[in-house]
């Protein structure tokens, strides 16, 4: 599985809340099955290009 998210940027725009060190794997799932569910929205419609339309 590719890192996906920044876990400095994570943790700043969480701000002062404290975060598990298993919620970086669980949130990079979660982005990386919205990425795919974005390039079959977008591979449905005939495009390569994936749009904000997608999510």
């Amino acid at each position: 599985m590719a890192d996906l998210i920044v876990k400095a940027a994570v943790k700043e725009e969480l701000d002062d809340m404290n975060v598990a060190s298993d919620f970086y794997d669980a949130l990079d799932e979660e982005v990386e099955d919205l990425l795919a569910d974005a390039a079959r929205r977008a591979e449905a419609n005939d495009r390569k290009t994936v749009q904000p339309r997608d999510l």
